[in-house]
């Protein structure tokens, strides 16, 4: 599954439409301190696209990052499974998600969920969740199965 830079994947419209939401997020990150920017977008079993950015805060330990922010977003819509992700930062090396946005992932994805690395120009490396996070602490670690599916679910406003 793991594509390397320079390799070209084929064009999908789907990572193309999630790249677009990442990178709008990216636009919108508040990073004053770090001064680095990072969007993200994940595809939940539902279809739905859910976008973050990330949030820093003048106390660091405080500050979201973009997948934290993405997955928020998700969850308050109603939907509970990631089928994808994007991660983009403007910088030139390579940008994967930190440990604990790894771990974040794992609550709602399987192994098998592709994240695809992006730059400016596009998706750099195709990776999965378990590539990023094999031996995973989850919820079958604690013998309970993953919660149930709720698609398309809005809380009554």
């Amino acid at each position: 599954m793991r594509r390397r830079a320079g390799e070209r994947p084929r064009a999908d419209p789907r990572v193309g439409a999630m790249l677009d939401l990442a990178r709008r997020a990216l636009a919108n990150a508040h990073a004053p301190y770090s001064r680095f920017r990072v969007g993200a977008c994940l595809r939940a079993a539902s279809g739905r696209l859910y976008a973050g950015c990330n949030v820093e805060n003048a106390a660091y330990p405080v500050g979201q990052c973009a997948e934290a922010t993405a997955i928020g977003a998700m969850v308050a819509a109603g939907d509970r499974e990631i089928v994808e992700a994007v991660v983009v930062a403007a910088g030139v090396a390579l940008c994967s998600p930190c440990g604990r946005c790894r771990q974040q992932l794992a609550e709602f994805a399987r192994p098998e969920v592709p994240i695809h690395l992006c730059g400016p120009a596009g998706v750099r490396v195709t990776t999965t969740l378990g590539e990023l996070l094999p031996l995973a602490f989850g919820p079958d670690t604690l013998g309970r199965s993953r919660p149930p599916r709720r698609r398309g679910r809005r809380s009554p406003r």
